[in-house]
């Protein structure tokens, strides 16, 4: 009799535990769409959902790509120097003060076009026909020039921008590149995609 409860027993524990597995399992797959479900689909965040961003990845001068609606959006991470040479462009640009306001939020039509001077978050996508310009931070290269203080140069028509993503004069496109709608969760969460204002 005591070798029949200890067979018994031993089946319990493992009829217990194997239960215990099966269900922890079955609970998980029950979890994981559940789960998913909250976060928006691909097609919601094509359509427009906003975009989170730790602007902590971006070292300085460094350019990160992020996807909203379809679109190459650009963080960069601006350097001191960066931000210093902006002023002296002024006089080679269409639009230096971005009075052309529907290329970018009231909140980002200053000089350095962004909520904060050293991130600027742009859409990488050049205004005369939708190229994607190439980021050219390099100062003085030979193949645009020594007065060249760090940009976008668009390789299909030869359009250029500045650090602040304003258009240089004479060059096929008429406007600067586009500033998304964006403000920051915190010190180190850009969202793109909302402004931040209260509806």
């Amino acid at each position: 009799m005591q070798d029949d409860n200890t067979i018994n027993q031993s089946r319990r524990r493992f009829l217990l535990a194997a239960t215990s597995v099966v269900g922890a399992a079955g609970a998980a797959a029950v979890a994981t769409p559940f789960l998913a479900s909250w976060s928006p689909s691909a097609r919601a965040l094509a359509a427009g959902a906003p975009v989170e961003m730790d602007v902590r990845k971006v070292e300085p001068g460094q350019l990160v790509r992020i996807v909203w609606r379809g679109k190459p959006v650009w963080v960069v991470n601006r350097t001191q120097e960066m931000l210093d040479n902006l002023a002296s462009n002024d006089l080679r640009l269409r639009d230096p003060g971005s009075a052309v306001t529907s290329q970018q939020p009231a909140y980002a039509q200053n000089p350095y076009r962004s909520r904060k001077p050293e991130y600027l978050v742009l859409v990488g996508i050049c205004t005369h026909l939708g190229c994607s310009p190439t980021y050219r931070p390099e100062l003085a290269p030979a193949d645009l020039g020594a007065d060249w203080k760090g940009g976008w140069y668009c390789p299909c028509h030869g359009s250029r921008f500045d650090l602040a993503g304003r258009v240089f004069k004479n060059v096929p496109a008429a406007t600067n590149l586009v500033v998304p709608p964006y403000h920051f969760k915190d010190d180190n969460t850009i969202l793109v995609g909302e402004d931040g204002s209260k509806a």
